[in-house]
């Protein structure tokens, strides 16, 4: 299982005196020469991170998704922290994917064009085909909006799920976006602390996701397939 999360608008800076950005401390190694060409193109400019303090990712980012998530604490604990190293990746423009223990500097920086790179859609869509293989055949449960999810796309080969969070009033549907951020958080730390087999497909991510509802957090978890080839298929939590 891969938990795909993207970065937050609420950000907590490394402190003064924490060491810059170290290109060779990050996971996927394979995107070295991509960042390193970013960050070129970046020199000078707002966006630039030299100089700039890090702090692992779980705590650089503190918006709603991740207050719920508990990254932080959960790498304190010696039983799960291997499993967030190895099971959650986080989507930065500015650098590609990242690992929840991975040291960064805060950065607001958005998908768009950057002269001499192009659009980082396309940018790190095409590095990030790295991944493909690692995936091929698992789960990939995916935290991002649309404006992130377009830095990468799992292959037909994974089992790429979205989550989607809807209020239920009086019968009727709708889908919740402040919210919806908590409950993504609720259910990343649910995936991340259960007891039992790590969910390796839809089926069994919408089962884990159900325990949820008999806890009483969310009223229902439903499961609905891929709409078209190369689209997710999506886990929608029902709250109340």
């Amino acid at each position: 299982m891969l938990l795909v999360l993207p970065p937050s608008r609420g950000q907590s800076p490394g402190a003064a005196g924490s060491p810059g950005l170290d290109l060779a401390a990050l996971s996927l190694p394979e995107l070295t020469a991509a960042r390193r060409r970013l960050l070129a193109a970046l020199a000078g400019s707002p966006h630039d991170p030299a100089g700039q303090p890090t702090a692992p990712a779980a705590e650089v980012f503190t918006g709603v998704l991740y207050a719920a998530a508990g990254l932080p604490g959960l790498l304190r604990r010696p039983a799960i922290a291997d499993r967030v190293r190895r099971d959650v990746l986080i989507a930065l423009p500015l650098l590609g994917l990242v690992g929840a223990a991975d040291p960064i500097p805060a950065s607001r920086l958005a998908p768009g064009p950057i002269p001499g790179v192009g659009g980082l859609g396309a940018f790190w869509r095409a590095e990030l085909a790295c991944l493909d293989a690692r995936v091929a055949g698992e789960l990939v449960v995916d935290l991002r909006s649309a404006e992130f999810m377009q830095l990468w796309r799992p292959p037909a080969t994974a089992d790429w799920v979205s989550v989607r969070v809807e209020q239920e009033v009086d019968g009727v549907r709708r889908v919740v976006s402040h919210h919806a951020k908590h409950l993504r958080g609720v259910l990343v730390h649910h995936l991340l602390t259960s007891r039992g087999a790590v969910p390796t497909d839809a089926a069994a991510l919408l089962r884990t996701a159900r325990t949820l509802a008999r806890s009483g957090r969310i009223r229902a978890a439903e499961l609905a397939p891929p709409a078209r080839p190369g689209t997710p298929g999506r886990l929608t939590l029902v709250q109340d």
